[in-house]
């Protein structure tokens, strides 16, 4: 679990026209909430912002106006549509040792069985709960050899020690669907020819 350290300062300055002046200045209006605190209007760095925005479920530490230490991680990211840069972050306090619930994104390794079969990612991330400081970045599942029809429960995922299920245990997250009808067309087609010369 990565831990990236960013300077943030506290903004007094509300409404779009104030957002668009932050973000001409290349940083990001962020708020900063939870613990039944009153939310924290801060401005981040964009570049470093969107740097550690990479690493899914990030932990930050905000340095805020020098003053202050706090640890927080991203809970929803808004970004322009067509240009992709950072219009606004929301973030939530954590305290080392606290339990979070946050979703995993989930990876597939291996080779399903032959036959042109396609894996479907039910759920490309898996909620659970995890110490705010010791969140995996991901999971891996292996999918080796399995054939149509056969499918990844969430009870099947090997979990870090101190991380927990945060979703049915039953819950679909992998499965793997039969090959398309198109060689069964391509079959059909040249058994027809083959009659026609017969």
């Amino acid at each position: 679990m990565s831990e990236v350290k960013l300077a943030a300062e506290t903004r007094t300055e509300f409404g779009k026209g104030a957002a668009r002046r932050i973000r001409r200045d290349n940083k990001v209006p962020v708020v900063l909430y939870g613990h039944g605190t009153d939310p924290v209007h801060l401005t981040l760095p964009g570049h470093d912002l969107l740097l550690a925005l990479r690493t899914p479920n990030v932990l930050i530490s905000l340095d805020i106006d020098g003053k202050s230490n706090e640890l927080a991680i991203p809970k929803a990211v808004q970004r322009d549509p067509l240009k992709g840069f950072l219009e606004h972050v929301d973030l939530l306090l954590v305290k080392r040792g606290e339990k979070v619930t946050v979703e995993i994104p989930v990876h597939a390794e291996g080779e399903l069985a032959p036959g042109g079969n396609l894996l479907e990612h039910v759920l490309s991330a898996l909620p659970v709960e995890a110490e705010a400081t010791h969140i995996p970045e991901a999971l891996t599942v292996s999918v080796e050899g399995l054939e149509a029809g056969a499918s990844v429960h969430a009870k099947d995922i090997t979990l870090p020690q101190g991380v927990s299920l945060a979703v049915d245990e039953d819950a679909i997250v992998l499965q793997v669907l039969q090959a398309q009808a198109e060689e069964t067309a391509g079959e059909a087609a040249e058994e027809g020819e083959e009659a026609a010369e017969a």
